[in-house]
């Protein structure tokens, strides 16, 4: 069953100018270190690369049902490629705890991520799918 949904749409020249006025502080606040990398060996599409991960956690935020609020921090939720390649979240934290709460007992979640984007847009969905034991 499906106990969240989430989308975003993010501008890419907003986040290029956040990466161009705040740098090394702004990357470091917002992405964990596996999506710094990812970005660092993107430099011609580093801020798209940006933004498609800020969208991806701005959707997960929304699919939990509590913003950046109640422990739940942007740092938390971190984009990661599965074994096939497919994108995929992973949590920690409040992020983490936020959603073992809202999966019902019995049934593990599993969190489902689309990415794209179109200069100047990025845009993500987040599914979370409440799966029985």
């Amino acid at each position: 069953m499906i106990i969240g949904l989430g989308s975003d749409l993010c501008n890419v020249e907003r986040i290029a100018n956040s990466l161009e006025r705040w740098g090394e502080r702004f990357e470091a606040r917002i992405f964990t270190d596996v999506e710094r990398a990812k970005a660092a060996r993107r430099p011609h599409t580093r801020a798209g690369t940006y933004a498609k991960r800020f969208a991806a956690k701005e959707a997960f935020s929304k699919a939990v049902g509590t913003g950046f609020k109640q422990g739940v921090f942007m740092k938390d939720i971190g984009v990661v490629n599965a074994p096939s390649g497919a994108p995929t979240l992973a949590l920690q934290g409040g992020a983490l705890a936020r959603l073992q709460e809202m999966t019902p007992e019995g049934h593990s979640a599993i969190v489902h991520l689309t990415l794209t984007d179109d200069h100047p847009w990025a845009q993500a969905f987040v599914v979370i799918e409440a799966r029985k034991l």
